[in-house]
């Protein structure tokens, strides 16, 4: 990916096959999308397979509401997905992002790029995913 990118290393106490269907199945994305701690999904498509489209919609604590969409380019399961990456409000505008996950003694190492972050977004990219990881990993805690 290019240089303008947000590249973020997570570990999970899971093992990969958790952390994928975590990040593939829409009941699981329904618990954790969106960077507001307090925000909450209204609409989760998922078709996680090579040309397959998503389509995850949620709103904030304060009701605004954000619709993030894309195609799956690669699929390899519990270890590598990418897909690309836009927003209903910033038409034209298609980023990518690819995410691995390499399992290790305690759980699972994630490695998450966002990349072709050429044009300026509204979204503060780098402080949104962390906030929806650290989601994602409370959501993985109580899917145990």
């Amino acid at each position: 990916m290019s240089a303008n990118s947000v590249r973020i290393s997570w570990h999970f106490d899971a093992p990969p096959e958790a952390v994928w269907n975590t990040w593939t199945q829409a009941n699981a994305v329904r618990q954790w999308f969106g960077s507001d701690p307090e925000g909450k999904v209204i609409q989760a498509d998922l078709s996680p397979q090579p040309g397959g489209r998503f389509v995850v919609t949620f709103a904030d604590s304060d009701g605004t509401e954000h619709t993030a969409s894309g195609i799956y380019e690669k699929v390899e399961p519990y270890r590598f997905l990418s897909f690309t990456w836009g927003w209903k409000s910033e038409p034209g505008i298609t980023t990518a992002i690819s995410v691995s996950l390499v399992p290790d003694a305690s759980g699972t190492a994630m490695l998450f790029e966002h990349g072709g972050l050429v044009h300026a977004s509204s979204h503060d990219y780098e402080a949104g995913w962390r906030s929806t990881f650290a989601k994602f990993e409370k959501v993985l805690a109580q899917r145990k």
